[in-house]
């Protein structure tokens, strides 16, 4: 995998045309799980996948299953939360880093593009909405997993359409 800045990420889809451009896979990296969205063949509405169990032990599983949403879905990049605090660095940040870092070494995912994109309080939110909903803690988590990758993928999509559709006016 090869890190880009977000908004050379996006120009790089615009590059292909219509059908042929890939779509791109929100992730939210927790200490347990991963949830999962996916955007829409215009890149521009985000919608939740699933959740992936996410051990150190099984990073050649979660490999593999990232390798057949690549293919199922024409996966172009992927876009990952990570709390940008300037005052001091959060221990998310560090599994994080660390959860792309053990991606990377195995060395399967050399063609896909990933950039971080701020997750700042989308599990929060998603755990605020869900809270009258009284549901039980496993499936709230999931719920809240999945929502937050949603939160997470759809503030870049709203960000990078916004820039280039500004940028196109200019």
């Amino acid at each position: 995998m090869k890190y880009v800045k977000p908004l050379n990420l996006f120009r790089e889809l615009l590059k292909t045309k219509g059908l042929e451009r890939g779509r791109l896979l929100g992730l939210d990296v927790g200490d347990k799980y991963v949830g999962l969205a996916v955007s829409d063949p215009h890149n521009k509405i985000a919608s939740p996948l699933s959740v992936l169990l996410r051990k150190k032990s099984t990073i050649d599983l979660t490999v593999c299953d990232f390798q057949n949403l690549i293919s199922e879905l024409s996966l172009e990049g992927f876009v990952v939360g990570f709390p940008f605090d300037r005052q001091r660095i959060p221990r998310d940040a560090v599994q994080i880093k660390l959860f792309i870092d053990d991606i990377c070494k195995t060395g399967e995912l050399e063609g896909v593009k990933y950039t971080y994109w701020d997750e700042c309080f989308t599990s929060k939110n998603v755990e605020l909405l869900l809270k009258p909903l009284h549901l039980h803690p496993v499936q709230s988590k999931t719920i809240v997993d999945k929502f937050a990758a949603v939160g997470i993928l759809q503030g870049y999509l709203d960000f990078v359409n916004g820039k280039i559709t500004s940028n196109a006016a200019d």
